[in-house]
């Protein structure tokens, strides 16, 4: 153990400081002791003294814990939300690349045809001495190579120049056509490049959620987010006349299907939260728009205030669509104060009462 300079300093001292000549040295030598073995146990009491309270970080409390979760609950809706909108942006991108498929494969056809046409007035010509250009260069199966060597065709026959305007405009609208496809591919590949990210982020906050309600009990849970409700629902009982009764029938036979992002349906695929209104609609024979900010901004609005300003649910009917959180979340009122939600990932379809967290984050209604 290296000694302090100070401190050797400090035991010479006391030995020359000592009475006497003969006993100087053994009473120093025992003061030297007694400093060393006092610094040693000061340096030690110094670390620990460091390390004590470095080591002791400080608890969160419930209510922090519990207002991270309701802002994690937050941002995971929205996000969960831009997820809808770029997988519904790569539906219709994948709709678009089959529409222009066919229609490329309309566009081969015609060429093919109009290039066998050519090819026999080529060869008619080049018989009789009036083309003079090989016939590959007319009767190749590439479209660019045809409009690169367009020039050539006026060589034949001018009573064919029909023909020939049609083979080259066929050309090129395969070409234009093959052009169009690969960029709607690479568009696609984009798209699905950012659901992967978008999935990645969803999933670290699902992480995160999922540490927070660790720390907490149940009822310390309920209020901070979405869900809290009942898993069984009780099942449908009412009339299926009208169509909002046919859309709340859905909704009560999905009660314990699972929370998938992006999910529409059926129950072994899950649903997610805008999803789940989209399909209960759509069985009841009406379309409504597939992300909840569209769902709530494009169908007609019920009202939440009587005529004096004052907050009312009293205007909601069964199968209304309620928004929640900047509408981030939708759920669908059943009536009696009730409505059916698939809350968050890990969670399941459920009928939850309209309170708490709903209550307190409700933004507007809407009736398909």
């Amino acid at each position: 153990m290296l000694v302090p300079r100070s401190v050797r300093r400090a035991g010479r001292a006391l030995r020359f400081a000592s009475d006497g000549p003969g006993r100087g040295r053994s009473a120093g030598v025992r003061i030297r002791r007694y400093v060393l073995v006092a610094a040693a146990f000061g340096t030690a009491g110094s670390l620990i003294a460091v390390a004590g309270p470095a080591s002791a970080f400080p608890q969160p409390t419930v209510s922090q814990v519990q207002h991270k979760l309701a802002v994690l609950n937050t941002r995971a809706s929205r996000l969960g939300q831009e997820y809808d909108q770029v997988l519904q942006q790569l539906s219709q991108a994948n709709e678009r690349l089959k529409l222009l498929n066919k229609e490329t494969a309309g566009y081969r056809g015609t060429f093919n045809a109009m290039r066998k046409q050519v090819g026999r007035i080529a060869a008619v010509a080049y018989e009789q001495g009036g083309a003079n250009s090989p016939l590959a260069l007319l009767t190749t199966a590439s479209p660019q190579q045809v409009l690169n060597q367009a020039s050539i065709l006026s060589e034949l026959s001018a009573a064919d120049s029909s023909q020939i305007r049609q083979y080259i405009e066929a050309s090129r609208q395969l070409l234009n056509a093959r052009q169009v496809a690969a960029h709607a591919r690479v568009g696609i590949l984009k798209l699905k490049h950012s659901l992967a990210r978008q999935l990645a982020v969803l999933n670290n906050l699902k992480a995160q959620q999922q540490a927070l309600l660790a720390q907490l009990t149940p009822s310390q849970q309920q209020g901070y987010g979405p869900g809290g409700g009942s898993g069984n629902g009780g099942g449908y009982q009412g009339p299926t006349s009208t169509q909002a009764e046919r859309a709340v029938k859905f909704a009560y036979d999905q009660i314990g299907c699972p929370y998938v992002y992006g999910g529409t349906g059926p129950c072994s695929s899950g649903f997610d939260c805008s999803g789940l209104m989209m399909s209960a609609w759509g069985y009841a024979g009406i379309q409504i728009p597939r992300v909840s900010w569209s769902q709530m901004s494009s169908l007609p609005a019920v009202p939440l205030h009587t005529s004096n300003g004052t907050f009312t649910t009293q205007y909601l009917q069964p199968g209304d669509i309620l928004g929640f959180a900047g509408n981030s979340h939708v759920g669908m009122y059943v009536g009696g104060g009730y409505l059916i939600d698939a809350p968050v990932p890990g969670a399941y379809v459920e009928k939850v009462a309209l309170a708490g967290w709903y209550l307190q984050n409700l933004d507007g209604a809407v009736r398909p």
